[in-house]
């Protein structure tokens, strides 16, 4: 079974992709980002992966060719510390989580690759991904995926629910839907 989150921004997707990661405990392998806040504003993201260790992402500050808005993002530093840790839980057979694949993550060829083989081979996972399709990835994901739309209503029971996709306990079919 493979699950995406999404919703707007601030919603908690990355609230619920850290609860399901709680609760499968050492069954999920991958990461996700978080927002960096420096005196209250939003000053860049880092990513952290389920093994504990974190890495920037981008900021305002950072010397990049690579912009997302006011953000340099630091994909070098991307593809050496997440994706091999993505590429290893696609091998493991682990219960992949990447949140997100959104604009700044898709910078990365390498990313892009490490993500089609989860869309294509028969992994579990757990993906979050935007609203707007802002890649073809994202279109596909959208396609393949069980899609959950985060809502304030259901943000609260939605890891639960995720738990029972992910391990089978749960008949429904992929496409959108609103718990």
């Amino acid at each position: 079974m493979k699950v995406a989150l999404t919703g707007r921004p601030g919603i908690g997707k990355t609230t619920a992709v850290k609860r399901v990661v709680s609760l499968l405990g050492g069954r999920a392998k991958g990461f996700w980002t978080e927002e960096i806040r420096v005196n209250g504003r939003r000053w860049g993201f880092k990513v952290v992966r389920t093994d504990g260790e974190e890495e920037l992402l981008a900021s305002v500050e950072a010397d990049s060719p690579y912009r997302v808005g006011r953000y340099g993002v630091l994909v070098d530093r991307f593809e050496t510390f997440a994706v091999p840790f993505l590429v290893e839980a696609i091998d493991e057979g682990k219960v992949v989580v990447v949140d997100e694949v959104g604009k700044m993550e898709l910078l990365s060829k390498a990313f892009q690759k490490a993500v089609s083989r989860l869309v294509e081979e028969e992994v579990t996972a757990l993906v979050t991904i935007p609203i707007k399709d802002v890649h073809p990835l994202v279109s596909l994901i959208r396609r393949r995926f069980k899609v959950i739309h985060l809502t304030l209503t259901n943000r609260d029971r939605v890891p639960a629910e995720v738990i029972k996709l992910l391990e089978g306990r749960d008949g429904e079919e992929r496409g959108e839907q609103e718990l």
